[in-house]
């Protein structure tokens, strides 16, 4: 009778230790959690870097296209200005997030230290009811008697309406809307300010239109 020899043990240490078939994907769990952590920081990143371009593309869509109005400029007009904030932010869901403020501005006429910068009229649209929102430069009639208002913007980055000029200035702000999660980048509000020069207008104070309610700013609303 012929004995079969007993075959070697498959699971000796040296045969563990050559059985590579599992590394792949025991370095693919480990390496998940950092490979899920920076997509969803990209796709952040990506999402964020959007809704600044935006804000921006709104606040100088605004102000220009208020400026280019010629003769005169009436409520109707500044509705239809405002209306398009929300049509340009409408994939940011701005219309309950966003606050835009429309002023015109300029020369108070006075002389010496009362010589300044006068917001002559003011209109607003928007939901976002924050501190962050509210104007910076004072409400409509800022100015007019006193020199409180020298200028618009920073002290390093500043402009004014000349004695022959007026400024449309448009301040937007946005509390930003995360697409994965807040806690990546934190709450967060946006803001832009851009200011155009008026062109080929004979009068500047804003006209009353039949019909149509003026945006003041002591409203807060989405549409």
């Amino acid at each position: 009778m012929r004995l079969t020899p007993s075959r070697k043990p498959r699971h000796t240490p040296a045969a563990v230790a050559a059985d590579v078939r599992g590394v792949a994907l025991l370095e693919f769990a480990l390496s998940l959690p950092l490979l899920l952590t920076v997509t969803l920081y990209g796709v952040e990143t990506a999402n964020l870097a959007i809704a600044k371009m935006r804000v921006n593309q709104i606040a100088s869509t605004i102000a220009d296209n208020a400026a280019r109005v010629r003769d005169d400029i009436d409520e109707r007009d500044v509705n239809e200005l405002l209306l398009g904030a929300n049509l340009l932010g409408g994939g940011i869901d701005f219309g309950p997030r966003g606050r835009v403020v429309v002023s015109s501005v300029s020369p108070n006429g006075l002389s010496g230290s009362q010589a300044g910068q006068w917001i002559r009229w003011q209109r607003c649209t928007g939901a976002l009811n924050t501190a962050e929102s509210q104007p910076r430069y004072g409400r409509e009639g800022t100015g007019k008697t006193t020199g409180s208002l020298k200028f618009i913007g920073s002290s390093t980055r500043s402009i004014a309406a000349s004695s022959t000029t007026n400024l449309i200035l448009a301040e937007v702000t946005y509390r930003y809307k995360p697409i994965v999660s807040e806690t990546l980048f934190g709450p967060m509000v946006l803001r832009s300010e851009t200011a155009f020069s008026v062109r080929e207008r004979r009068t500047e104070d804003i006209q009353s239109a039949t019909g149509v309610t003026p945006s003041v700013c002591t409203v807060y609303s989405a549409t």
